[in-house]
């Protein structure tokens, strides 16, 4: 079975949408840089893709780490 370009680009459009919704800013460069940092390809986009989700999932940790537990309203 074989998967047409076009659909795996607006399979790609998706998730970047959804990243760029939903993940801390900056994570995902902007379409043009990627062509510039990773290349034009599908794979390239692919690439960006995972290495956001790398970095949403380091800074997310990184803010569980970097807060104290709340105190204990227990008497």
């Amino acid at each position: 079975m074989k998967i047409e370009a076009a659909e795996c680009r607006a399979a790609l459009t998706l998730i970047r949408r959804t990243i760029e919704e939903h993940c801390p800013p900056g994570v995902l460069p902007s379409e043009e840089m990627v062509n510039g940092l990773y290349g034009p390809g599908l794979m390239d986009e692919a690439e960006a893709i995972a290495a956001a989700i790398l970095s949403t999932i380091d800074k997310l940790q990184l803010r569980s780490i970097d807060k104290p537990p709340a105190p204990s309203i227990k008497s």
